[in-house]
């Protein structure tokens, strides 16, 4: 496969050529090495490509979990503290989770709520999220997930892998393309999500237009 397009939100990439070179050439070497057209078994029944063979999103997302792995880029879990009230958030985030729960008590709350994130890779404070899904995945992703790890501290980077809209073509209807994706982000302005963002946008070289 190769990196076809990609756009760097609040100078991302720059953020990875300056301070994780090598991690960004393990990104693109990662996707240089898989081979997409050996997933191309996923049987269409949709009545508009009835039978025709379609990129199957599980198989390729194993590939890229073992091969990520491989490389010491592992999951990640984010838990946190849950509150509403605006003026004890900004010091909530800044405390390690253990602490949230006894800060929010001490806050009048009697009952605080917990919750977690998940990031599929992680490695030197740069997230990855490989995503074949739907559109909804893809905007929790970018204006959610992202943000949440960073604000938390946990990571200075996110970086969305998404197929082109060629790819996408072979795919599903209504999986997530970067074209649509990125437009969704042009359109909050410069910046919002608040947080550097690298999207590639991913296709097989010998992809049938």
């Amino acid at each position: 496969m190769k990196i076809a397009l990609k756009y760097s939100h609040l100078n991302g990439e720059e953020y990875l050529i300056v301070h994780h070179k090598e991690l960004y050439k393990e990104i693109v070497d990662t996707i240089q090495s898989i081979d997409a057209s050996k997933f191309l078994t996923k049987e269409s029944q949709e009545k508009t490509m009835t039978g025709k063979l379609l990129y199957s999103p599980v198989g390729l997302n194993k590939t890229f979990h073992d091969k990520f792995n491989e490389l010491g880029w592992n999951e990640s879990r984010y838990q946190y503290y849950i509150t509403t009230d605006r003026k004890i958030f900004p010091e909530l985030i800044m405390l390690p989770y253990d602490k949230q729960k006894e800060f929010l008590i001490s806050k009048g709350i009697q009952t605080p709520l917990s919750s977690c994130k998940q990031i599929d890779f992680l490695k030197d404070q740069i997230a990855v999220e490989v995503q074949f899904g739907k559109y909804a995945f893809v905007a929790f992703d970018l204006f959610v997930k992202h943000l949440l790890f960073y604000s938390g501290g946990v990571i200075n980077l996110g970086i969305e892998v998404l197929p082109t809209k060629k790819m996408q073509s072979q795919m599903s209807s209504g999986i997530a393309y970067y074209e649509g994706e990125v437009y969704n982000v042009l359109r909050h302005g410069r910046n919002n999500p608040p947080v550097p963002l690298l999207i590639l946008g991913i296709e097989q070289d010998d992809i049938i237009s």
